[in-house]
């Protein structure tokens, strides 16, 4: 019994081991292409907000192209995050390492022509194709008891991290995104390990994460925490909580309709691509396409008047119609966007100050949309500061609640 027991012991302490140096190997490799992607969506941005004008017109032909690379090359991984899916729930066995390259030059596509998208999808695309094509060759040298959803997970976490530089987000993430209300314990080890090697690398390698310690900005420091505060702070929550459950629910229903309403993919990204040009030029030249990220910073310059109450609607419908139509992108980013914008508007109604309520809203929005609630909590205290951690409890369980 006792051999028996040591030998147990072992076994378990090697794969551990094994998994520990799967996960730097994942982590650096995903942290390498997370930045390249990341350095290259940059570019595109910059060379957008220059050209405006000249790109926006492109925009449905961008979408006729990302369609065209997907129809030569990509048929059986156009489902992207869907295939992700499949994966972690046992509905399919592989992922493709060509999702990579395609989900990269779809997105940068969307962005450079001026669409309202976001990045992370193809950062988990990353992360889960390069993690399952790891996993199969650890496979070969370890039995781990269902390794595909393990190593699904840590690709996963390691693609979120390299890109935002958030791991400890990234991983409950992971942990969370891929049943509600489960988290994958199983998987902790190697996705810690990968998404803190995934965030090192691509913070070498230049991406810059975004951080402002909030409340040192402020100087605000609550010295109590009354039923009235706390309450404000619910009642916030359950704003948050609403409008990103709309965005997931719109989201979902437009993409059924636009399927059922066009007749080609080609026709559909066309048609909605002009549509949205023309939406892009009228409503404030550009001021809601890519990420949002221009609307989170102008939340948090300290300069007033540089929000507008209606900011984030129109993020929220132009992200929807962008990615409802064919183009190629993620909804964190934009949920983020949407969330800072809502909160500064909330904030003062509730007597907060409109930066505070933009934080409160950048994680909470992020939580209801995406139905994860520790990772928003992470995400907004490795954003905001970590003295921020009871605020966002309490709006994040509110809003997770209600989403």
């Amino acid at each position: 019994m006792i051999k028996a027991l040591f030998k147990h012991i072992y076994k378990y302490y090697k794969d551990t081991f094994i998994l520990a140096i799967a996960g730097v190997v994942i982590g650096v490799l995903v942290g390498i292409i997370d930045a390249a992607f990341g350095l290259g969506l940059n570019a595109c941005t910059a060379i957008r907000t220059k050209y405006f004008w000249y790109l926006i017109w492109f925009l449905p032909l961008g979408g006729v192209f990302i369609w065209f690379i997907y129809h030569q090359f990509g048929k059986s991984v156009a489902n992207g995050m869907k295939m992700v899916f499949h994966v972690g729930l046992g509905k399919n066995n592989k992922l493709p390492i060509r999702m990579v390259p395609l989900a990269v030059i779809g997105t940068w596509t969307t962005h450079l022509f001026g669409g309202s998208a976001g990045r992370e999808g193809v950062a988990v695309q990353i992360g889960a194709a390069v993690s399952n094509n790891v996993g199969r060759l650890v496979d070969k040298t370890i039995d781990i008891e269902n390794s595909r959803k393990m190593f699904l997970i840590t690709g996963m976490a390691a693609g979120f991290s390299g890109l935002f530089c958030t791991p400890l987000a990234a991983i409950f993430f992971a942990l969370e995104v891929l049943v509600a209300g489960k988290l994958e314990y199983h998987a902790l080890i190697p996705a810690t390990v990968a998404s803190i090697s995934a965030a090192f690398t691509s913070r070498a390698l230049g991406l810059r994460k975004f951080h402002i310690n909030i409340l040192e900005t402020l100087n605000y420091h609550p010295s109590t925490y009354n039923a009235v505060f706390l309450l404000k702070l619910a009642a916030m929550g359950l704003c948050f909580g609403i409008v990103g459950s709309l965005f997931a629910l719109i989201l979902r229903y437009l993409r059924l309709k636009f399927a059922f309403r066009f007749s080609s993919p080609v026709k559909k990204v066309l048609i909605m691509g002009a549509v949205i040009a023309v939406l892009m030029m009228v409503f404030h030249q550009g001021r809601y396409s890519g990420t949002g990220s221009n609307l989170v910073a102008l939340c948090f310059d300290g300069i007033t008047d540089d929000i507008y109450a209606y900011d984030w609607i129109l993020k929220m419908a132009l992200t929807i119609l962008t990615l409802s139509s064919g183009f190629i992108g993620g909804e964190v980013a934009p949920l983020f966007s949407i969330g800072s914008c809502l909160g500064y508007v909330l904030g003062p109604v509730f007597g907060f100050d409109p930066m505070f309520g933009a934080a409160l809203g950048f994680a909470s929005v992020f939580c209801s949309g995406s139905n994860t609630l520790l990772a928003a909590i992470l995400v907004g205290v490795e954003s905001f500061g970590y003295s921020m951690l009871p605020f966002f409890s309490v709006v994040c369980f509110v809003s997770f609640i209600f989403n």
